[in-house]
């Protein structure tokens, strides 16, 4: 764990640096971080960086990342954000009665939320703003009468628990996603909840807490493989991928190696992507331990792997979500952005931008990606400016 006698990166990192007797400008040839950068984060005239900067300065140290970070969170929702979601933060507050109406059933709230989990998945944002407020308090309502009510309540925090990670809604999706845990039906489906506050601890910058919290679920939930049913494999194997990819992020390539090898066993086992329930946060197999692969290429700097991974992968048949192949689409253009291929990475950027605008806009990765692009380029086309506008860059 990171020293808190040393409340910011540079410090941290120098205290290592020189434990490790290197200079700064032997920690930036080692490290391929500017040496006016590391300069600027030792001398306090920046008090953090990006989290793939502190994982290449902890490779180059020889410490997890999480040594000298404590916590790195991507961006918080913006005001325009934070006010379009107030009534579903409200609702999930301060529920209120549903009013005159006659008083909502078990059956007539679970078919609702059948109903919106295409919403999800689609990630059609404004019409969700819309109707979950209403949602959310009839589930309330259900919850206090029957086990039966708190199942299906469970269901739908665990989805707006999601979404609100989506739109970077941190500390509100932290509670609800506590809250949906509490209402599980079983350990599997508390399993599933659990992979979800994993993937937000990452995008929160706790890739400690999210490797601890993903290990210790995985081992608990461990199957035999001789009888184990798709659904355990399915919530097995979606841990073992939460925690591998909190290890590369903490700079620890032989836990990560091993994670995406068990889960690969799950998934060799299961055979072809599964989603039980229909609940698409859980759909798992080959394709998806393949798209994880790739993610940890590029977190690892090897975009020539992401693109021969990618290349190798048919996500045929399965649906685009920004749960798999629309979030394996952005490492694939980050892979070519890497290797200077900027007009392949624009039509790959297009593509989500086609199928998944609202999500888009929220993606910190996505801007950061055509950043580069724009940084790359002398000119830009108007795809490109497009595609700025579309994540909120200004050029």
């Amino acid at each position: 764990m990171p020293d808190e006698t040393h409340p910011h990166i540079g410090a941290r990192m120098r205290e290592v640096r020189k434990r490790r007797g290197l200079t700064q400008r032997g920690l930036a040839e080692a490290s391929g971080v500017s040496l006016s950068l590391i300069r600027k984060l030792e001398q306090g005239e920046r008090n953090d960086t990006r989290l793939e900067t502190a994982r290449q300065l902890a490779v180059a140290l020889g410490v997890p990342t999480s040594r000298l970070v404590a916590a790195h969170p991507e961006q918080g929702a913006d005001p325009a954000t934070a006010e379009r979601w107030e009534s579903v933060r409200q609702a999930l507050r301060s529920p209120e009665p549903t009013g005159p109406d006659e008083p909502p059933t078990v059956e007539g709230v679970r078919r609702a939320v059948d109903a919106s989990v295409p919403l999800f998945a689609s990630d059609r944002f404004a019409e969700l703003a819309v109707i979950l407020p209403g949602l959310l308090r009839d589930a309330d309502v259900l919850a206090g009468i029957s086990p039966e009510g708190r199942y299906v309540r469970g269901r739908l925090l665990h989805l707006t628990g999601w979404l609100l990670t989506q739109t970077r809604q941190f500390e509100d999706a932290a509670t609800t996603l506590t809250r949906a845990r509490d209402d599980a039906h079983d350990r599997l489906d508390a399993a599933a909840m659990v992979s979800t506050e994993c993937w937000l601890l990452l995008r929160r910058g706790r890739i400690a807490d999210a490797r601890g919290l993903a290990i210790r679920w995985a081992d608990e939930v461990e199957p035999r493989m001789s009888r184990a049913t798709p659904e355990e494999l399915v919530a097995w194997g979606w841990l073992l991928l939460r925690a591998s990819a909190a290890s590369i992020r903490d700079n620890r390539p032989d836990e990560s190696e091993n994670a995406l090898r068990l889960a690969t066993s799950a998934a060799v086992a299961i055979g072809r992507e599964r989603t039980p329930g229909g609940d698409f946060l859980r759909t798992f197999g080959p394709v998806t331990v393949a798209f994880k692969r790739a993610e940890t290429a590029m977190i690892a700097d090897r975009p020539d792997n992401v693109l021969k991974l990618a290349a190798a992968v048919s996500p045929k048949g399965l649906r685009p979500s920004s749960n798999n192949l629309n979030r394996h689409r952005l490492d694939v253009a980050n892979a070519h952005v890497r290797q200077r291929q900027y007009a392949e990475a624009v039509d790959v950027l297009n593509v989500i931008r086609g199928v998944a605008p609202q999500w888009l806009t929220h993606q910190r990765y996505a801007r950061d990606i055509v950043e580069r692009v724009i940084t790359g380029r002398r000119t830009l086309t108007g795809p490109m400016r497009e595609l700025a506008d579309a994540v909120g860059l200004r050029v």
